[in-house]
């Protein structure tokens, strides 16, 4: 059994067949409508719980899409459908699915509630998202840099703006799939020294320069995501803005990189904020590329948790 859980868990082989099957079965889609099943029904008779804490709006359509395409079906829950951990705990919760389900996938707040899912859950459990991580983004955020620019092993990469849950993810896939990775951003938002720790000891090459300019020099990729968080309060709000006002993705940020370089953001995106509008439609920016990966590449990973 296969628990998709983190990127530096996760076997390097293992991470780089994923990546290898999601290619094959976009490209396998090519020209056919939307909601096609696919040829192949790998899901098919299987029952897929879809949790989430934690609303989404990429994570719920793409998982439901995906399984759905697969020939499977879902069951989508949300917190206050189980109120997880609160009078049942989760090691309960987790033992109880596993009897109607054959397969997990959560949205959470701490990290803690995913591991103990994954320890007593008989299925395998996914990360949807937790504070600490973001796996599933990662996953699809590197298909698309190999779609339009090849190999990223080797490659500069640039977070620019908060060392948060997605950044952390990044870390880890520097250290799994071989590329330089540079943050900027304001001390006070710095990356979890152990996030960064557990991607050094997978032999990234990860650096942090405040100057968003000179970071940004040689790159072939920047990223940034939002500022805020939607259960941030509001003088949180003006704070972390006035803080990571000058790390904001502009076109002349952009300028100072690889004339080739792309663009990424996770999205949602307050345009304006953390990026101008100018850079998220020009001709740099992969974002809808990037969000439609999603789906391909949490495909590839459902059947390699299922084994199918």
């Amino acid at each position: 059994m296969n628990h998709f859980l983190d990127l530096h868990t996760t076997a390097q082989g293992d991470l780089r067949a994923i990546l290898d099957q999601a290619h094959q079965m976009k490209t396998a889609r090519n020209g056919r409508p939307k909601g096609a099943a696919d040829d192949s029904q790998p899901l098919a008779g299987h029952m897929v719980a879809l949790i989430f804490e934690k609303p989404s709006t990429r994570t719920r359509v793409s998982f439901d899409v995906g399984v759905r395409q697969m020939g499977g079906q879902t069951m989508v829950l949300s917190g206050a459908d189980m109120q997880l951990g609160h009078g049942e705990t989760i090691a309960d919760t987790a033992r109880v699915l596993s009897r109607y389900v054959d397969l997990i996938m959560i949205r959470t707040f701490e990290e803690a509630v995913l591991q103990e899912m994954a320890e007593y859950a008989s299925v395998p459990v996914i990360n949807g998202l937790t504070n600490r991580t973001h796996p599933c983004q990662i996953m699809a955020d590197v298909m698309t840099f190999e779609e339009h620019r090849g190999p990223i092993t080797g490659k500069k990469v640039v977070w620019s703006g908060d060392g948060n849950n997605v950044f952390a993810s990044f870390a880890h896939a520097a250290g799994q799939f071989g590329f330089d990775l540079t943050f900027t951003g304001p001390q006070a938002l710095d990356p979890d020294p152990a996030v960064l720790g557990e991607a050094r000891a997978l032999g990234a090459d990860i650096s942090v320069e405040r100057d968003p300019y000179k970071a940004v020099a040689g790159a072939d990729l920047i990223v940034t995501d939002t500022w805020v968080s939607m259960h941030d309060p509001q003088s949180a709000r003006e704070r972390r803005h006035n803080q990571l006002y000058p790390y904001k993705v502009t076109t002349d940020l952009m300028a100072a990189a690889n004339p080739d370089a792309l663009f990424m953001h996770c999205l949602p995106a307050h345009r304006g904020d953390e990026v101008d509008s100018a850079v998220m439609d020009g001709p740099n920016s992969v974002i809808f590329d990037e969000a439609e990966n999603r789906l391909h590449a949490q495909k590839a990973v459902m059947r390699w948790c299922l084994g199918v």
